[in-house]
């Protein structure tokens, strides 16, 4: 990825966007209880959910469209676990959905972001080739 000019802007906002996207998962985690099925679910959503900036971010210091690939992929895996997390805590009661439906929203929104980027890269690939 290109560091400079709108490239590198953008880059900014999605780091931001998921630092902000991690810190929101943390603070749930931190609102809930620590004990039973619930602190299951939550420790699951607690490293799935900030998982993604730091994969994020080495995918900005990938060597090779192929590394780029792959860890962008597993920043997609991660958001989806958390999507998952997400939905159990709304289904089992634990969270009320409405309080849980802007997480999902955003978890949604980054996993377009990223395949978007994916599939970009390997259309890049597929006219070069």
């Amino acid at each position: 990825m290109n560091d400079s000019g709108v490239e590198g802007q953008k880059q900014q906002d999605l780091r931001k966007r998921l630092r902000e996207y991690a810190l929101r998962i943390l603070k749930l985690y931190d609102s809930l209880p620590r004990s039973g099925s619930v602190h299951i679910i939550t420790h699951q959503l607690a490293r799935s959910g900030t998982s993604p900036g730091a994969q994020y971010r080495e995918a900005c210091r990938a060597k090779s469209d192929a590394d780029f690939i792959s860890k962008i992929e597993g920043a997609v895996q991660e958001l989806d676990e958390s999507d998952y997390w997400l939905v159990l805590l709304g289904a089992g009661g634990y969270v009320p959905e409405k309080k849980l439906y802007p997480l999902i929203k955003e978890t949604d929104e980054l996993i377009s972001i990223f395949v978007s980027m994916v599939n970009k890269v390997k259309q890049r690939k597929t006219k070069t080739a």
